[in-house]
């Protein structure tokens, strides 16, 4: 695990408990610190050991500085946009720290910057074959592992916390708003497409989801997924994935300038017309306990007879949150924002069914421990790090475009 990794899963880690401990569920903080440090001293692994320490040191620092960042008070807009962000910087860092690695061993040099392991979560399809290997053969891939324990966990958030995944963590959910801000600069309206077109855009999400879920599922039989896993091409999927982005040819070069015309275009536009993550956690979050849920003898709508839709004016989906009781749209992603614009806090919660609520702290730190703690389990368990040596991946991508499926 690189450095990057460490200190950004320390950090997520770190502040999910501090945020557990300042919102006084004391005990679950502590037992959660003693498992963590537990962990890290088993690793025996200097870069998570110093990480872990400069992380305390600075969210010491943090608490004194911004003491509002770890209160259990803190609005939902503003600890959504500070992981967000936060996750986002993290993934740029390793993308840098990727591009020097493979450099390095395109010049045939041995790396000394160690290749990202959680770049793997990049690639769904090898993540999709090998969850099929552990299940139906019980084959664990060593070559990527971090892709099978990426996918796992993004699809484990789905089933718990809808898709929050998507509204608190995705860099490129981020990156679509600010394309999208960027737009509103420029021509200030809202251009929505109408219902019936709307509709026919949003299953195209859906019909890559079942392109992809065709390749895992029915594409790739299971008695060949160990020649395919123990394959060139499999061993370099990361730099072939890589390649396709830097050097894209005419067609990609227009799917690009689609997508982004679309999340320019509408809010979310990526996620609500193009990523087939977006579909599959759209499906998952169906079987979620947790949705938003209107509470009409507290609405303002129902209990004044007042008009108000500050909620639905602030869905950056679109869902018609104050016509509704429980928000069960594929599109919802748990950002909170219907909330945080509530003028009637009690009005709108995200809750269970049988009223047990989850606050924008709880959702941060479900979401941060599901996201780090899962992972770094599998690390400690040796089933994250690639066990392809350095001088097959310098021997491989010195062929790069000779190698195929």
């Amino acid at each position: 695990m690189s450095f990057i990794e460490s200190f950004t899963l320390a950090l997520a880690l770190l502040y999910a408990i501090s945020l557990m401990f300042y919102s006084g569920k004391r005990w679950g903080a502590l037992t959660s610190l003693s498992l963590l440090g537990a962990g890290m001293i088993a690793t025996l692994y200097w870069p998570m050991l110093l990480a872990t320490a400069l992380v305390a040191i600075g969210l010491g620092l943090a608490k004194r500085l911004a003491p509002n960042l770890f209160s259990p008070e803190i609005k939902a807009n503003t600890i959504r946009e500070l992981i967000h962000h936060t996750l986002a910087v993290s993934m740029l860092l390793v993308a840098v720290q990727f591009t020097c690695n493979a450099i390095m061993l395109k010049m045939g040099q041995t790396p000394w910057l160690m290749r990202p392991d959680v770049g793997d979560a990049f690639l769904p399809i090898d993540g999709g074959i090998e969850l099929k290997a552990i299940i139906t053969l019980g084959y664990w891939d060593q070559t990527h592992p971090a892709a099978a324990v990426m996918l796992a966990v993004v699809m484990l958030t789905g089933l718990l916390c809808k898709r929050a995944f998507c509204g608190w963590a995705c860099p490129l959910g981020l990156a679509g708003e600010y394309l999208y801000k960027l737009r509103k600069r420029f021509i200030k309206r809202d251009l929505l497409p109408p219902a019936w077109l709307d509709w026919p855009l949003r299953m195209l999400k859906y019909l890559l989801l079942l392109a992809l879920l065709y390749i895992i599922i029915a594409g790739m039989p299971s008695q060949a997924i160990p020649s395919y896993l123990n394959g060139n091409y499999h061993k370099i999927a990361d730099l072939k994935m890589a390649l396709f982005f830097i050097t894209p040819g005419l067609i990609t070069l227009l799917c690009f300038a689609v997508i982004l015309a679309l999340a320019a275009w509408r809010r979310q536009g990526f996620c609500r017309y193009i990523c087939p993550y977006g579909a599959l956690l759209g499906i998952l979050s169906f079987l979620s306990p947790l949705k938003i849920r209107r509470h009409t003898e507290h609405c303002l709508i129902d209990s004044k007879g007042m008009k108000c839709d500050k909620c639905t004016r602030a869905c950056p989906a679109n869902i018609k949150v104050h016509q509704q009781i429980n928000i069960r749209s594929d599109e919802c992603q748990a950002c909170m924002r219907c909330i945080n614009a509530c003028p009637k806090k009690a009005s709108l919660t995200f809750s269970t069914r049988n009223g047990w609520q989850m606050s924008a702290t709880g959702l941060a730190i479900t979401l941060l421990i599901l996201l780090f703690a899962i992972p770094l389990l599998a690390y400690l368990n040796g089933f994250w790090v690639s066990q392809t040596p350095d001088d097959i991946r310098m021997y491989l991508i010195q062929h790069l475009n000779a190698i195929g499926h």
